[in-house]
Parts: C-alpha cells; sequence; structure tokens
C-alpha cells in the first residue's frame, strides 16, 4: 500500500472514530483536519512513516477512551 493511501485509509479510520467523542464530532474533526494540514508539506519517507505510526496510536487511544466510557456508564447502571 502506498503512503499516500495509507494517510488516507488513516484519516477515514479517525473521521469515523471522532463520531463518538466527547466533545463532540465538530470539534474532532476541525482539531484532525489542523493537524493533517500542518503536515502536509513533509515529503520524508520516514517522516511519514513516524506520523503514521503516531496516527495508529492515537487511534488505540481513541478506542481505550471509548471502552473506558461504556465500562463506566455499564458499572454506572448496575453498581450504586
Amino acid at each position: 500500500m502506498s503512503q499516500r493511501s495509507a494517510v488516507i485509509n488513516l484519516y477515514k479510520n479517525l473521521l469515523h472514530l471522532g463520531k463518538d467523542y466527547p466533545q463532540g464530532f465538530e470539534y474532532f474533526r476541525s482539531r484532525l483536519k489542523n493537524a493533517f494540514q500542518k503536515n502536509q508539506a513533509v515529503s520524508d519517507k520516514q517522516e511519514i512513516q513516524q506520523l503514521l505510526n503516531k496516527g495508529e496510536y492515537v487511534i488505540k487511544e481513541l478506542e481505550a477512551l471509548y471502552m473506558l466510557k461504556k465500562y463506566r456508564t455499564l458499572k454506572r447502571r448496575y453498581y450504586e
């Protein structure tokens, strides 16, 4: 897979995960867009790979945040 398609996939995945963001989708989308535009001039393949790895880490952190939110909600429903 080319780096360009990997970046586009990362952006799409992050947008999809942003739908459940606690501060709202618009807030998440604007921050995501700014982050990608800030790095749009990067052309070094190694640096792009580092940024892709950082993006994958952010995806994992968001998933952990959502799982924690689900866990806390279920715990509140069934326990005092």
